[in-house]
């Protein structure tokens, strides 16, 4: 299968370029779009849900600060443009679905860290996507770097 449009869910950490390059290197082996997306889950439900005070300022700059990661990995990537770049705020798994079904992308690509059981294979973020995910999803081998 000739994949046409990839979307990369990256998490701004020091692996993310190398599920970008991964990505890209795959899209001009099929000539195709490539689509960049890191999603913010609300502060407060790191909190627990319930807080008795206004974290929209705490948002506000995890959404400034997210916005210029992402800001410099499409100047990093020539495939990558503004236009193709997604900042979403939700639950992962939803928004990554959506925006992949909205824009017609046929292989969605995520990092995968190793773990025990199940999740060896498969990290939570990437073993929540496969669950009806609308199209294939490839999970990039994270790299570790090794004690010293």
């Amino acid at each position: 299968m000739a994949y046409k449009h990839l979307l990369v869910a990256i998490d701004l950490t020091e692996e993310s370029p190398h599920v970008i390059q991964q990505a890209c290197e795959l899209a001009n082996l099929y000539q195709a779009k490539i689509s960049l997306i890191h999603i913010l889950e609300p502060v407060s439900l790191a909190f627990g849900g319930d807080v008795p005070m206004d974290l929209s300022t705490l948002q506000q700059e995890q959404i400034e600060h997210a916005r210029e990661r992402l800001d410099t990995y499409i100047s990093g990537y020539p495939s990558l443009t503004s236009e193709h770049c997604f900042l979403c705020y939700g639950q992962p798994r939803a928004e990554i679905h959506r925006v992949a079904q909205e824009n017609g992308c046929d292989l969605i690509v995520v990092g995968s860290h190793g773990r025990h059981g199940l999740a060896l294979l498969l990290g939570s973020t990437t073993k929540d996507l496969l669950q009806n995910a609308p199209c294939d999803v490839l999970a990039v081998a994270l790299q570790h770097k090794s004690a010293e």
